[in-house]
């Protein structure tokens, strides 16, 4: 099929799509962000940026298919689609490949199991120990080349020793890993380090400050106020949970305790940690309901270096974290292409017709086929300000087609899919992420409902608003149905 020059494919694109698309006023940044989960009990114990917040997952329920079924998340990051469709009676199952989501789901599910009375009493106890005291090199933090330094002596001392406290003298093991977690959930605050976008920003008292100006964080906890704090807010959370759960039982309200599938009140979710590149394809077809998920957004961002602290906590080296690297969804310009790798998944799978299928839709995609050209003309130029950035656009839309198709096949009729998006923007060029998205979802016999947009967009890069002035891109949730 012939590739229309100019700008002639995205907008015959935008015509198709453009009665779908919608300004919805019940959605605003806090709801399709973590920010809508800061103050949230459970979800505000881990700073996680991804994601959104429990009430978008609540609305969206409740707006198209309020009696409860079976739900799935392909990249169920800390949790939230999960535990708050759980709550309102749903079967729900994640998938998840970066380690710091697995930790954090699974420390949520342990903490609806430990003995509250138990666990205030060690706390207590744990407020007057001097953990230096407890130090062993065998809990020695392992540092990846990124993380080196991120701590000052003392709380990296008392980080170690905390950690060689809980694994030696607690015996309770649910009970230890809440106590780990909560040492987890604090490394951000007690360190020189920031989250800022594609990677690990670091406060000029760290002596290690690459930025031409001076970056403060302000201030940095020590560890002991950290993991006191830390451990409080999640006992105030938990005593909080179990008041609410009495008062359920003694409304004992029916509309949450069971559904057609039977007694499922306080039903566990069920994580699969991989990529779900290879793990959709392993769920039987017309099996779920619901999706209600983020993929990572084409913004270049790295997660592996973003969480680069957290990755080393749990015990990742180097080679690990490169790995995780390329296995994630290619949302960076390191990501190499994995079309080989996907063909021959599906050949081993004996679906290879499958495969060819998903590959032609991605070459019929003439909007997209426009901006790979573009980019691609751009790079000759140079003026891309990373050569890599035509590369990732491909492989990026190239695998949200095998996701898209297996999240149609696992769909059963009349089922909804639910996606939080952005739109982005490179060398000027607006890439129209959720119609392309949403093309390829109709190539696979789902239906756009809505394209749902927010009163205020997102702004492009402060680089490229210097070169090509601010313009403002869709956020979006689209609604897709089969």
């Amino acid at each position: 099929m012939p590739i229309l020059s100019s700008l002639c494919a995205r907008a015959m694109l935008y015509e198709k799509f453009q009665s779908k698309i919608t300004h919805n006023p019940s959605l605003d940044r806090n709801l399709v962000s973590y920010q809508g989960n800061k103050q949230t009990p459970f979800y505000s114990w881990l700073k996680y940026r991804e994601g959104f917040s429990e009430r978008l997952v609540t609305y969206i329920l409740q707006t198209f298919k309020p009696n409860p079924g079976i739900l799935i998340d392909p990249f169920s990051g800390s949790g939230t689609a999960l535990f708050t469709a759980s709550e309102l009676g749903w079967i729900t199952t994640g998938i998840e490949l970066l380690p710091v989501g697995i930790f954090a789901t699974e420390a949520r599910i342990i903490s609806q199991k430990i003995d509250i009375q138990e666990f205030k009493k060690l706390i207590y106890k744990l407020q007057k120990i001097d953990y230096k005291s407890y130090c062993k090199d065998s809990f020695t933090f392992n540092h990846l080349k990124i993380t080196r330094g991120a701590f000052s002596e003392i709380n990296e001392k008392q980080l170690v020793g905390y950690l060689s406290y809980c694994h030696d003298l607690i015996t309770d093991h649910n009970i230890q890993k809440m106590l780990i977690y909560a040492a987890f959930c604090i490394l951000e605050d007690i360190s020189y380090t920031r989250k800022d976008g594609q990677y690990l920003r670091w406060d000029f008292r760290s002596g290690r400050s690459k930025s031409k100006s001076e970056f403060n964080k302000g201030a940095i906890l020590s560890f002991e106020e950290a993991i006191e704090q830390k451990l409080k807010q999640i006992i105030s959370d938990l005593e909080l949970n179990s008041i609410q759960l009495d008062l359920f039982n003694d409304n004992q309200l029916p509309q949450f305790s069971h559904n057609k599938f039977g007694d499922l009140e306080n039903v566990e979710p069920k994580l699969y940690e991989g990529s779900c590149l290879e793990i959709l394809p392993t769920v039987p077809g017309d099996s779920v309901d619901f999706v209600i998920t983020s993929p990572p957004y084409l913004n270049r961002y790295d997660y592996t270096r973003t969480y680069a602290l957290e990755l080393a906590f749990l015990g990742c080296g180097e080679d690990q974290v490169k790995n995780l690297r390329q296995q994630m969804l290619s949302c960076t310009v390191e990501n190499r292409d994995k079309r080989t790798y996907l063909e021959e998944y599906y050949k081993s799978k004996q679906c290879e017709q499958i495969f060819l299928k998903i590959d032609s839709v991605f070459k019929q995609q003439e909007a997209l086929q426009e901006i790979l050209m573009i980019l691609e003309k751009n790079k000759n130029e140079g003026t891309l300000n990373n050569k890599n950035i035509a590369r990732m656009v491909h492989n990026y839309f190239y695998e949200m087609c095998f996701v898209i198709y297996e999240l149609s096949r696992i769909l059963q009729s009349g089922g909804i899919i639910a996606i939080v998006n952005d739109n982005v923007k490179y060398a000027g060029e607006e890439i129209p992420v959720d119609l392309i998205l949403s093309d390829i979802a109709e190539s696979f016999g789902l239906t756009t409902r809505y394209i749902w947009t927010l009163g205020r967009g997102k702004g492009n890069s402060s680089q490229q608003m210097g070169n090509y002035g601010r313009t403002e891109l869709r956020k979006c949730v689209y609604i897709w149905e089969k």
